[in-house]
């Protein structure tokens, strides 16, 4: 539906805060209604999580979402790491039905080789292509991603979309997945990523566009919770 948003985001409890933060981000810009899918590892039901690599709960559920959208219409996927700055509508415009699925082609080489929780933070191809995902779910190619699949496959097949070809996978303007502490500071962003340590960390608390990610959070909260908080 063109009037409803259906959006998924990765969660994971070590770092609930940032998800909830995410989405009133969202719910603040938001023009049209969305519907939010909390990518809940113990909700998933028929999915066993086998992968053994990764930093967070969500790095493969994110696969699932054309089969929890039952293989129908259109999707987003966002990391939960993550503040959105502009109308989430639109990017939701920029559905375009030649592709597969449609990412920011990010192309670069870290900066900093360690992030949150001491993880190495390692250059590989297509890095973050799959943090932020326009889904066509009803695309022919992706029947294969049921849940046998999905936790049977190396990470590399998946995040680097390879069981499609390059001209299904459509690029979007790098605004869109703004990676802080990798990408200079600016203000003409749309979608800042926290791909490093989002602010609710102590270490990146004071670290690029953190001021973002602090003004979503306080107003997660209402007067005497602030305070409280601020004391």
């Amino acid at each position: 539906m063109d009037n409803v948003i259906d959006l998924a985001v990765g969660f994971d409890q070590k770092e609930a805060v940032a998800y909830h933060a995410f989405v009133q981000s969202v719910i603040e810009k938001t023009s049209i209604p969305v519907r939010f899918m909390p990518l809940n590892i113990k909700s998933l039901s028929g999915y066993s999580e086998l992968h053994t690599d990764g930093s967070n709960e969500f790095i493969y559920s994110r696969f699932l979402v054309p089969y929890l959208m039952n293989f129908d219409g259109w999707a987003i996927y966002v990391d939960g790491d993550m503040i959105c700055v502009e109308d989430i509508k639109k990017l939701w415009d920029l559905r375009d039905e030649k592709y597969a699925v449609q990412v920011v082609q990010h192309d670069y080489k870290t900066k900093i080789a360690k992030k949150y929780w001491g993880n190495k933070n390692e250059d590989y191809p297509r890095k973050n292509w799959s943090s932020v995902i326009i889904w066509n779910c009803a695309h022919e190619k992706h029947k294969i991603l049921t849940p046998n699949f999905i936790q049977n496959q190396p990470g590399a097949f998946l995040h680097r979309f390879n069981w499609l070809n390059d001209e299904e996978i459509g690029n979007i303007d790098k605004k869109w997945n703004w990676l802080a502490m990798e990408y200079e500071e600016k203000d003409d962003v749309n979608l800042i990523h926290y791909t490093i340590g989002t602010p609710c960390f102590e270490e990146y608390s004071n670290k690029s566009f953190s001021s973002y990610w602090e003004k979503s959070f306080f107003n997660l909260l209402d007067g005497y919770y602030k305070k409280e908080i601020l004391k």
